[in-house]
């Protein structure tokens, strides 16, 4: 999947944007992303329309991007899983089920949740003359639990809005609600790392099978200053660049996430997960995987053609 937005996605922010005041716009960029970094979200920075759409401008992207990469593991691991219900919780402006829609063109019935009116509102009106326009919208916090059940439950960047008392919780819930398939994104920082963890250890507990990032369901081998996370880029327009004060012409994601399935999802073989970007040099290509057997440093040598060939394709979160 592209890590990029829709062309319609693109174009619905666009109309948003027409005619508001870059120099405003740039202003509460800052303020959302000053919050995303002291707390891991920046829903705390949306008071209103022009706060949302500053937040489309400079987070959606990006948070659009991971959950791309997110369902685009799922759709490897498991082919034939086919969505057509989704639950978004904690939707935000809607990014999430726009990549879950570009990977399950299946997905007809879509609802979104969220405690913030101006997130709500932007989301019906970015996805006004696209297939999620009819999806159902319901104003509520998380924690409040009673979710609909759905095929493929989301709730990406929004474990960080919930007191950490209460996350296990409200992740049994969203498990609860789960026909198929969740998935849980966070910033990939440690702070989200962790949530993701204990999530994980929530999940298993209850019987779900990990599809990814991890191979096995054993205890996360990771330790000390080292935490699970991965990578994805993507493009930033004009606008964004502006907003942001940035010159270059691309961003990097940094997110963590898991994938948790139904018994009756049938599932690829585990395959040991590329933790870190591949270091290749003249001898060969050194990964760093995690594996059944815990974490480990393979080197692939060149003069192993086939298995060197196959090195050199794989990046950082790839299935070895």
């Amino acid at each position: 999947m592209s890590p990029d937005l829709p062309p319609a996605l693109r174009a619905a922010i666009d109309r948003e944007l027409a005619g508001a005041s870059r120099r405003d716009l740039a202003e509460r960029t800052a303020a959302t992303t000053a919050a995303y970094r002291a707390g891991g979200t920046s829903a705390a920075a949306i008071r209103g329309r022009e706060d949302a759409m500053a937040y489309a401008l400079a987070r959606l992207p990006a948070t659009y991007a991971a959950c791309a990469a997110v369902f685009g593991e799922a759709l490897r691991i498991a082919p034939g899983f086919a969505p057509a219900t989704l639950l978004d919780a904690g939707c935000g402006p809607g990014g999430g089920s726009w990549a879950a829609r570009e990977a399950w063109p299946s997905l007809g019935d879509v609802t979104w949740l969220d405690a913030s009116p101006p997130f709500l509102d932007l989301a019906r009106r970015l996805a006004a003359d696209s297939p999620l326009a009819g999806a159902g919208i319901t104003r509520g916090d998380l924690t409040a639990g009673g979710f609909p059940v759905a095929d493929l439950v989301l709730a990406s960047y929004a474990l960080a809005e919930i007191a950490p008392p209460a996350q296990a919780q409200v992740v049994s819930g969203l498990w609860d609600a789960c026909g198929g398939v969740l998935a849980l994104v966070e910033p990939g920082t440690p702070a989200g790392y962790g949530r993701i963890l204990a999530a994980r250890d929530t999940l298993i507990a209850a019987g779900a099978t990990i599809l990814a990032p991890c191979p096995h369901h054993d205890a996360c081998p990771l330790s000390g200053t080292d935490w699970c996370h991965f990578s994805v880029r993507l493009a930033r327009s004009r606008d964004h660049r502006l907003a942001k004060g940035a010159e270059v012409p691309f961003e990097d994601e940094k997110y963590a996430y898991l994938l948790a399935a139904r018994p009756h999802v049938a599932a690829g073989p585990r395959r040991p997960r590329v933790l870190a970007r591949p270091r290749a040099g003249k001898p060969g290509i050194e990964l760093k995987l995690c594996g059944p057997d815990g974490v480990e440093q393979r080197f692939v040598g060149k003069r192993d053609k086939p298995a060197h060939a196959i090195a050199r394709r794989l990046d950082w979160g790839d299935a070895y």
